[in-house]
């Protein structure tokens, strides 16, 4: 089951794209009950593809919240276009999620 979830509205000849995913988000910086620093691991990188051509790239650290959401504003975008969510965080996991505008 993916992380992510999307969803798109078209809005004036263009499409409003709204993601939220699901991590942990943590900097590094906190510690557990026992008092040892919790590691860190966050998104490091998330980009948007719009038909297959990377439009967005975003560059990330630790100091965004927990399950963090996301919305954009895509120039044009049809009913049937693809659009694929990626990101990558710090510890190598990965996710990616394609969605179909409707």
């Amino acid at each position: 089951m993916s992380s992510i979830k999307i969803r798109t509205k078209r809005l004036n000849g263009n499409t409003q794209i709204r993601t939220l995913i699901t991590h942990p988000m943590e900097n590094g910086r906190h510690k557990d009950k026992q008092g040892k620093l919790i590691p860190a691991h966050h998104i490091r990188e998330l980009w948007v593809e719009h038909n297959k051509v990377k439009v967005i790239t975003c560059h990330m650290a630790g100091g965004i919240s927990k399950n963090p959401y996301f919305d954009f504003l895509l120039k044009g975008g049809e009913v049937g276009d693809v659009i694929n969510i990626t990101w990558v965080d710090n510890q190598g996991k990965t996710d990616s999620k394609p969605y179909i505008i409707k």
